[in-house]
């Protein structure tokens, strides 16, 4: 696929994204924990589609120009996100699934006002027909809207969390750490912790790289993780080399499943307890208070009861 022009997210656009975010959803809560000393939990579990990619959708929407219709690709939490503004905007919203994607996730999706797409055996598929249909293209992490929406999550926890700190999240495309990265610039005395599966380490490959390469992907049960990054994608470009990188087998996100469960009594899918796994693992070098991003609670009930049962 050819490489798409997409602009990197500047200051403005995080200004931009933290109006259209903070006028429709209420600050999610941090709770204190005794992951490490001192650390809290900022629990993105907490929103209206139980995940963080709403954050991205509401900037997206709120950033296309009158009339321009929006189109993603999309069977999971950034489609939940998409259909989420779509609804609260009266957007003009398309979302492409492939023939396999989940039923039960296809279905959330097209609850919400959205013109819903079935394209393709894969998400690849899907999101080539996408990219063909008339209206801005809003990819779930290559985009400055996007970014920049994933981003008021530092905003709010320059209200919730004082002094130096260690902010730990999950990365995928590098949406949402591409978004911390550009607050963290803005506020200081922030580090920025990326968590891959390791299985899927492109952004960390591409960061090291300089530009987007491609890795070997293998399989995992953290779905929001794997994967490739599309060419040209500007998120590693954003990232740089201010933010450290680690990653999580499958194992150890079982096991943060687990202590999240018994700790504090919260449900999180496997991408959204990467963070809490790497720190459980001591993969996390901690410098001032550490805040851990739980970004999704959106696992069905039959992986997440087999997670919490099999090491």
């Amino acid at each position: 696929m050819t490489a798409r022009a997409v602009r990197a997210p500047g200051s403005l656009d995080l200004e931009l994204a933290w109006e259209a975010v903070s006028g429709v959803l209420a600050p999610t809560p941090v709770v204190p924990s005794a992951l490490a000393p001192d650390a809290l939990l900022k629990l993105e579990t907490f929103q209206p589609n139980g995940a963080f990619k709403v954050r991205g959708a509401l900037a997206a929407v709120a950033a296309l120009s009158d009339g321009v219709p929006a189109v993603t690709a999309s069977a999971g939490n950034h489609g939940l996100g998409m259909g989420y503004a779509a609804a609260r905007s009266g957007a003009d919203v398309t979302v492409v699934v492939s023939t396999r994607a989940s039923r039960v996730k296809v279905e959330r999706i097209g609850a919400f006002p959205v013109r819903l797409v079935q394209h393709g055996d894969t998400y690849d598929e899907a999101e080539a027909h996408a990219m063909t249909l008339p209206g801005h293209y809003v990819s779930p992490y290559n985009d400055p809207a996007v970014i920049a929406g994933q981003g008021t999550i530092g905003r709010e926890l320059d209200a919730q969390a004082d002094g130096p700190l260690t902010v730990i999240a999950p990365v995928g495309g590098g949406g949402l750490l591409a978004g911390l990265s550009l607050w963290a610039r803005e506020r200081g005395g922030v580090r920025i912790v990326g968590v891959e599966s390791a299985v899927s380490r492109g952004v960390s490959a591409s960061v090291a790289a300089g530009r987007v390469v491609e890795v070997e992907v293998g399989e995992t049960f953290a779905d929001g993780l794997p994967g490739n990054l599309e060419a040209g994608c500007v998120t590693p470009r954003v990232i740089g080399a201010d933010a450290a990188l680690t990653a999580v087998t499958d194992a150890e996100i079982r096991t943060a499943l687990r202590w999240l469960f018994a700790e504090h009594g919260l449900v999180a899918e496997g991408a959204g307890a990467a963070g809490v796994a790497a720190v459980l693992a001591g993969k996390v070098e901690i410098t001032g208070r550490p805040v851990v991003v739980v970004s999704g609670r959106n696992i069905t009930v039959p992986t997440y009861t087999e997670a919490l049962q099999n090491p």
